[in-house]
């Protein structure tokens, strides 16, 4: 198995790069583990209070889960991935069977922050994006897709997200592979990842 991870800040154009990776990869068996199904079970907070939570912060994350079942994919046996509600900011309590794949791409913005998630993955990429851009797009999402308020998103954004993203998802980009910049289809990029992903393959 060939282990792809993609990380990068909030709203920084991950999911964009993902879909033109595997695009490039059409024929070939290709999966996906994100970050954002191993969140912390909150159930024992209202939604009141699991909205305030800080979901940037690496703690946030269920890690020796998601060593867990990356470790079981590697060896070829399928996993049941949670699902996560972006509405209710918690599992869903339902899953998702994932099997073991010839490419797996792990995304997340937190993926590079932790040691054991980087010894698994073999390509290293984090997508740059302009803080402004990423703050704009931020707000679009948040407002029309989770039915968050902009007074709660902004909040949100000064109080926890650029935080966070200063303190741990900027300086884990030492640990990429490769850059790509901006949330633009970069064609040298992604061309070069092509390249090394149909390396690694032969």
């Amino acid at each position: 198995m060939l282990v792809i991870g993609i990380a990068g800040g909030t709203s920084c154009g991950k999911t964009t790069v993902v879909n033109q990776i595997m695009n490039e990869l059409k024929g070939e068996d290709v999966g996906l583990l994100s970050q954002d199904s191993y969140y912390n079970d909150l159930s024992h907070l209202t939604l009141e209070k699991r909205k305030k939570t800080n979901f940037d912060h690496p703690k946030s994350i269920d890690f020796d889960l998601f060593n867990k079942h990356l470790a079981i994919l590697k060896t070829g046996q399928s996993i049941d991935q949670p699902v996560y509600s972006f509405l209710e900011c918690n599992r869903t309590g339902e899953t998702i069977k994932t099997k073991a794949t010839k490419v797996m791409i792990v995304e997340g913005i937190l993926i590079l922050t932790n040691p054991q998630i980087r010894e698994k993955l073999d390509i290293k990429i984090f997508v740059h994006a302009d803080s402004d851009e990423r703050l704009i797009r931020r707000l679009k999402r948040d407002v029309t897709e989770r039915g968050w308020s902009l007074e709660e998103t902004l909040d949100n954004y000064l109080s926890i997200l650029k935080p966070m993203h200063d303190q741990f998802i900027e300086p884990s980009k030492e640990y990429a592979d490769i850059i790509i910049p901006n949330n633009k289809y970069n064609t040298v990029a992604v061309d070069i990842v092509k390249t090394i992903i149909n390396d690694r393959l032969k």
